[in-house]
């Protein structure tokens, strides 16, 4: 335990990292990577809770810029969180680590209901614990409730885990010069509008001190360099 920072740590996982190289869906050979990085995590005496986005099954922002109510929208992608989370409880318990869904919308014949305590009492007995449907409310993104949830059950850091390896002054898809940052303050996320999470995700997690690492899930130990501390990614903390 003593060569990692951070004891209780919560993971947001975007739906679309899930597709691998799909273009739809969930590729097992990403689930099963996950699994294998977080039960070496679990063994070596981390907590772990993760909250899962729904993008890669329906987005309900998009929903709606079609047209469609946008709470009815946001609902829809709550429960494709539902179906994200029950793919990785399966691939965590096919790996040895024993795993919890909590939802945030009352579904008992599939998983429990989202209990603030009870979900800390599961990870003090080492169980990972995925937070599905998001907060449980429409108009706030899976950022938000990563960022809600982290503070709630006392975490340590919030791990943003991409298919990007930091954040950028620009999008590095499209401009070659982009530069990375090791570490910046959130208050320049807010005011230059980086797309690291969704401004009211950034705001709670300055307002908590809660510090943020945004990571490329795609490396093998991404996850356990940057908890111990190497520079793996970008951190987001208050300005010293």
């Amino acid at each position: 335990m003593s060569q990692y920072l951070y004891k209780r740590v919560l993971l947001k996982l975007s739906g679309e990292a899930l597709m691998g190289e799909g273009g739809y869906g969930i590729d097992p050979k990403v689930t099963d990577r996950l699994a294998r990085q977080v039960k070496e995590l679990v063994d070596d005496g981390i907590e772990v809770g993760i909250v899962v986005g729904g993008g890669n099954i329906f987005r309900g922002m998009a929903g709606a810029a079609q047209g469609m109510d946008r709470a009815q929208a946001d609902y829809m992608g709550m429960l494709a969180t539902i179906m994200n989370a029950l793919a990785l409880q399966d691939a965590f318990e096919r790996g040895g680590s024993a795993c919890r869904v909590m939802s945030a919308i009352q579904m008992n014949e599939v998983c429990e209901p989202y209990i603030r305590r009870r979900a800390m009492r599961h990870l003090e007995k080492g169980e990972v614990v995925i937070f599905a449907a998001g907060s449980g409310n429409p108009y706030f993104t899976t950022d938000t409730a990563a960022a809600l949830r982290a503070c709630e059950i006392g975490a340590d850091c919030l791990l943003k885990a991409t298919k990007v390896d930091g954040i950028y002054d620009k999008d590095p898809v499209t401009h070659a010069d982009a530069k990375r940052f090791d570490h910046i303050s959130y208050h320049e996320v807010l005011v230059r509008g980086l797309q690291v999470m969704d401004s009211t995700a950034a705001a709670l997690c300055q307002d908590n001190s809660m510090p943020i690492i945004v990571l490329n899930i795609e490396g093998e130990d991404n996850i356990k360099h940057a908890l111990m501390g190497e520079p793996v990614g970008t951190v987001v903390v208050q300005e010293d």
